[in-house]
């Protein structure tokens, strides 16, 4: 680029002025690089908007299991508190979709002959569905009781 000064015929006053190079059949873009930066703009925002999908799934599940674990664990509570506790088996449905299956069974039977406790084994699985599948979460815990001569 040159500068150049523009001058007016009446009052002699002038302007600086820019002149441009004339853009030759050269330079630019041609039809296909067009084309290709397009594409290749194309496939990164496509990734981009699957990482973002696939978080937004993910923190879904998340959300699931520690509402999941949250269930389980006020009824493991309530379970363990339970001062009766013996060998049984049950299930229940909360309101809000969950199945809670427990089950208590003695363990180490063998080596608690001879003690006044006995060991309980508690297994507790809370399952809940999200589309077609059913997903479970399990904990597990033990707890002595005295033996009822």
């Amino acid at each position: 680029m040159r500068n150049e000064e523009l001058t007016f015929p009446k009052g002699g006053t002038s302007f600086p002025r820019l002149a441009f190079s004339v853009v030759h059949a050269g330079d630019g873009f041609t039809l296909i690089e067009v084309l290709a930066a397009i594409a290749l703009l194309a496939m990164a925002v496509t990734v981009v908007l699957q990482l973002f999908s696939a978080n937004l799934r993910a923190l879904s599940t998340s959300e699931d299991y520690v509402l999941a674990a949250a269930k389980a664990d006020a009824k493991m509570r309530q379970v363990l508190d339970d001062d009766k506790l013996s060998e049984s088996s049950w299930s229940e449905r909360t309101d809000d979709g969950y199945t809670i299956n427990v089950s208590v069974s003695e363990a180490m039977k063998e080596r608690t002959d001879n003690l006044q406790v006995k060991l309980l084994d508690i297994t507790m699985t809370t399952s809940w569905a999200v589309g077609a599948k059913t997903k479970s979460i399990t904990l597990r815990t033990m707890k002595t009781v005295e033996k009822k001569i």
